[in-house]
């Protein structure tokens, strides 16, 4: 009989300690995930506070540019002011948000290309080549970070030899299967303008700003090779759909 109610007691102390060792550990479950969330709009919050950083000095930059192109090169005022209404439109309000469609991003592009153009003369080799599934489902999808292109296509009108015989930039995008690019190529000036200005991006800037909003689903390169400098851009849409 002793025996008996030593083994009820035993099961009734075993049945409380777990009953709250299951209480204990569900509050600290609820503590940890709390913890989680926190951490994860803290950390949200700084994401974006570098991502305002960034483009708040990315604007500027970009609008001394193109209006120092447009004034330097007034009889092309008319055609300059439609793409730049088109740039500046994009600006102020589809880069607010924090993602873009791969079309738009792509017009903006190209209408900043066609910005840069009246910066060098007409018979300058200049290749703009495009490669772009319009029916890919995620083309219109907004997926993309805004402005991604413009570092890669500002560089290379800034650093590249307009003057010399065999001078050339070369832009390609494509965008197919999900799959964003842009490839941008020039001859290396030898003239010692190639110092560090104020203003722009910059690699790091541009790598950090990928990586807060595409994680490990872009890649980005830079080479030179026989005077020719590259910068590559890739970018994989298809986990964020």
């Amino acid at each position: 009989m002793d025996s008996q109610f030593i083994y009820i007691v035993l099961i009734v102390v075993l049945a409380v300690v777990s009953f709250w060792t299951i209480l204990l550990w569900r509050k600290s479950e609820t503590k940890r995930r709390e913890t989680d969330s926190r951490f994860r709009e803290l950390e949200n919050r700084l994401n974006d506070l570098q991502l305002e950083n960034l483009e708040s000095r990315l604007n500027p930059h970009l609008f001394k540019n193109i209006l120092n192109s447009i004034q330097s090169h007034a009889y092309q005022t008319y055609f300059a002011l439609d793409k730049m209404a088109n740039v500046l439109d994009y600006i102020l309000y589809e880069s607010r948000k924090k993602f873009v469609s791969p079309h738009e991003e792509i017009n903006f592009a190209l209408n900043l290309i066609e910005i840069n153009k009246i910066k060098v003369s007409p018979l300058f080799d200049l290749r703009v080549k495009t490669d772009i599934n319009e029916t890919d489902v995620l083309y219109d999808q907004p997926l993309l970070a805004p402005m991604v292109s413009i570092d890669l296509i500002e560089n290379a009108f800034k650093h590249a030899d307009l003057q010399s015989a065999g001078s050339f930039i070369s832009v390609a995008i494509e965008f197919r299967s999900g799959r964003f690019s842009v490839i941008v190529s020039n001859k290396i000036s030898n003239r010692k303008a190639l110092q560090k200005e104020n203003g722009g991006l910059g690699k790091e800037a541009l790598e950090k700003r990928l990586q807060i909003l595409h994680g490990d689903a872009f890649e980005l390169r830079h080479f030179v090779e026989n005077d020719i400098f590259t910068a590559h851009l890739k970018i994989d849409l298809r986990e964020k759909a």
